[in-house]
């Protein structure tokens, strides 16, 4: 393994020597992935097996593992009504010498292929049905039960965590209180998502989240397409104009926002129009 696997250099798995995880994930799982369709993101890698199964790895530090471990997509398994690649099985190991545990969860194959990067730049011209199957996936996973907290972007989300983010668009005095919890999915982008046949998948971070933080993700990241942004708020109102829904937006606005922001980001405008007509209705309440 590389010397920059060490705990004070950032890892990019898209850059790091994989041959060998890929090797242990064979050895323990009793297959052979096919390098050619090797994906590789900067903190996991996926590949297709030769039992017409997909394999997802991820590496992660004990500080973003938490209590409740690590085990979304195998928890997610127990879900009802969602579209989601079904859950086969999993391996876990320490990564010799670091504070640094590696996982790899086995799936069936998507029924498509992902929509896109994670913010689109063009509208993919989804047909009703996938729309349609979306909700029904949303509207499902609300009704779940479950102890996990989610965690986007692995960090586990708390009221002061939300409070911290839209404060700065709303003065004191207001109440930035979350009052309705449930289960998300907590990593909700294009991505993550197959058409033209829906599939939602990559459930690590999945769990109890406020009202909307699924459906504010998705608008985020569909503002370089204000079609799509418009789309997304339409089928997700219910969530979105909730009290609730609002917060979630000011919190995904908070992140597109943020000072390190690209300046030719074209989800700023949107964003700052939107916080700042939130804000003015939130004020009235």
């Amino acid at each position: 393994m590389s010397s920059s696997m060490s705990a004070t250099v950032s890892v990019d798995l898209r850059v790091e020597p994989i041959e060998g995880v890929l090797g242990e994930v064979e050895r323990s799982l009793q297959t052979r992935l096919d390098r050619g369709t090797l994906v590789r993101k900067r903190r996991s890698l996926g590949a297709r097996t030769d039992r017409d199964t997909w394999v997802r790895i991820e590496r992660r530090r004990f500080e973003k593992i938490g209590s409740q471990g690590w085990n979304g997509t195998e928890c997610a398994a127990l879900l009802e009504g969602i579209v989601k690649p079904p859950w086969h099985r999993a391996i876990v190991w320490r990564q010799p010498g670091d504070a640094v545990m590696w996982r790899a969860d086995e799936t069936d194959l998507l029924p498509g292929a992902p929509i896109g990067s994670s913010v689109l730049v063009a509208d993919p011209e989804l047909p009703d049905e996938w729309w349609q199957a979306l909700n029904t996936s949303m509207d499902a996973l609300a009704v779940q039960h479950t102890r996990r907290v989610a965690t986007p972007d692995t960090v586990t989300i708390t009221q002061s965590g939300v409070a911290e983010a839209v404060r700065r668009f709303l003065p004191g005095g207001v109440d930035t209180t979350v009052s309705t919890w449930w289960p998300a999915h907590a990593d909700l982008n294009w991505a993550n998502m197959t058409g033209p046949e829906f599939s939602l998948f990559d459930w690590e971070d999945w769990g109890m989240a406020p009202q909307g933080l699924d459906a504010a993700s998705l608008w985020g990241n569909s503002l370089a397409v204000p079609a799509l942004a418009e789309r997304v708020r339409h089928e997700r109102r219910r969530d979105l104009e909730t009290r609730d829904g609002r917060l979630m937006t000011l919190f995904t606005c908070a992140k597109i926002l943020a000072p390190d922001a690209h300046p030719e980001d074209p989800r700023l405008g949107p964003a700052r129009q939107m916080s700042a007509q939130i804000t003015a209705d939130l004020q009235k309440d």
